[in-house]
């Protein structure tokens, strides 16, 4: 833990596993959370900023500012999201308090490039949703990735497979233009892809903890939990879920951190075949140990120093 806790922009698409993503970061003294974007891509970008809004009310976390992002992609429009995995509000039903303030005038874009001025040089970027908000930032100053100290992401897919098509993770899928040019902007950028947070995994005991909770936070997540393991029944043969979105959390606030994490050179595929979406890593020469390509500024997580759910699950009870 340093003394001063590092300040950090959150670009989101709130969920469920991006709510307790949110739940951990406003538990982690580790950093200091400076505004919040929201895109479509669980759910609309209206509603994540609906849902963020909430959550931060049941924190009493009225001091973080909230800016609604891009309702549609970059190259196509919003299709609806996923309320087949996070419900049809992105929170598996569960009410939110509403709204006591309102999100900012302006656009995510411009939150981000407000804070990174505010923050020059040492402003951390997390983004757990489509990169619709990042590449839209870069275009509208590309001069962003100088301030910036780095970009952690939770998408893409390396060695394993996709999760909306054979090769595509849904991050990345969704707004594959967009994920291509936060991959070229040149700053610093850490991947944290389906390869790892499949692996890591939040059991009903974990759950349990959360709802038994003296935290409103913590106990809303585990209400939400309960529509997100019915859904990943399927995938693991019993309840629980996988920890996308907190994993990245994590690793951006410090307390996971990469064992195999090679930067290589990085691309998505943006044609409209079958590999659209897909995450490219360039992984040879690697078999040896993880290896650096030179200039390459795309760093991919491969596997991590310990498993998140136990610390995740009592950091966010104890908020």
């Amino acid at each position: 833990m340093t003394d001063t806790p590092a300040p950090l922009y959150f670009d989101c698409d709130t969920g469920i596993d991006d709510s307790l993503a949110l739940a951990y970061l406003l538990a982690s003294p580790e950093i200091a959370l400076r505004g919040i974007g929201t895109v479509s891509g669980n759910t609309s970008a209206a509603q994540a900023a609906r849902n963020t809004l909430g959550l931060l009310s049941l924190a009493e976390r009225d001091d973080v500012p909230v800016a609604v992002g891009r309702h549609d992609f970059l190259t196509h429009g919003y299709d609806g999201g996923a309320p087949h995995v996070h419900g049809d509000d992105g929170v598996g039903g569960v009410a939110l308090p509403e709204p006591a303030r309102a999100v900012e005038d302006g656009t995510a874009a411009d939150l981000l490039i407000r804070l990174s001025h505010e923050h020059a040089g040492s402003l951390e970027v997390l983004a757990v949703g489509p990169l619709t908000n990042l590449a839209a930032a870069l275009e509208q100053d590309p001069t962003l990735p100088t301030r910036i100290a780095r970009v952690t992401l939770m998408g893409g897919a390396a060695l394993v497979p996709g999760n909306i098509t054979a090769l595509a993770e849904a991050n990345i899928g969704n707004d594959p233009e967009a994920a291509d040019a936060v991959f070229a902007a040149g700053w610093p950028v850490v991947v944290v892809p389906l390869d790892v947070t499949m692996e890591n995994v939040f059991e009903e005991a974990h759950r349990d903890l959360l709802a038994t909770s003296g935290s409103p936070v913590a106990r809303a997540v585990a209400a939400m939990l309960d529509f997100y393991m019915d859904f990943y029944r399927a995938t693991y043969g019993r309840r629980c879920s996988a920890l996308h979105d907190p994993l990245a959390a994590a690793i951006a606030v410090g307390r996971v951190r990469p064992t195999v994490a090679p930067a290589v050179p990085a691309v998505v595929d943006t044609t409209d075949g079958p590999g659209r979406g897909q995450t490219v890593f360039d992984l040879r020469g690697q078999r040896q140990g993880a290896r650096d390509h030179d200039g390459a500024t795309v760093r991919v997580v491969l596997s991590t120093d310990a498993p998140l759910a136990d610390h995740l699950a009592e950091r966010v009870a104890g908020m």
